[in-house]
């Protein structure tokens, strides 16, 4: 758990946190894990070192471990209540999703994603004027402030952000 008063965390990523799930929880070699994550045994390889050594500096210190999403693709789909604003997905692909699952509101959308680009998910965006600043990884972009209005950031194309109806400007 470490140090609770800790202000610098060891932050590991989800592709870091994979890497030592496969390897050291279900032992599988780094060819084979390589190719569930669909890397190179190289790529693979860096990213398995930088999270054994992030999991070793957090044991060593007594530093506290955040992780943090990293280029995460979920296969299931999103939906938003337009009634109370809340954005949930849903896994069973076979059933009809006809209600929001936080009030029950019928009154529900779909989200696709249109975006082709994957140099949009690396930036953060204010949702109150469109402000863009390039995304510093290892920092959440909630906890970035827009420079023009001061209103908190979020990440662009991420479904759970857009549309909350909370911008936390100052």
């Amino acid at each position: 758990m470490g140090i609770s008063e800790e202000n610098h965390p060891v932050v590991i990523n989800f592709e870091e946190y994979e890497a030592i799930r496969l390897s050291d929880f279900e032992f599988h070699g780094h060819v084979e894990a390589a190719q569930i994550m669909g890397v190179s045994r190289p790529t693979y390889t860096r990213i398995y070192e930088s999270a054994r050594r992030k999991v070793a500096e957090a044991f060593v210190q007594g530093r506290t471990i955040v992780f943090e999403g990293g280029k995460v693709y979920f296969d299931s789909e999103w939906y938003s209540c337009n009634s109370c604003g809340c954005w949930f997905n849903h896994t069973e692909k076979g059933q009809k999703i006809d209600q929001c699952t936080l009030c029950g509101s019928t009154d529900i959308e779909q989200y696709f994603d249109n975006s082709q680009n994957p140099v949009n998910e690396d930036r953060c965006v204010c949702p109150n004027c469109g402000s863009e600043t390039v995304h510093l990884p290892g920092t959440p972009c909630k906890n970035e402030i827009c420079p023009a209005c001061k209103c908190q950031m979020i990440r662009r194309g991420a479904p759970f952000n857009q549309g909350s109806g909370n911008n936390n400007c100052n």
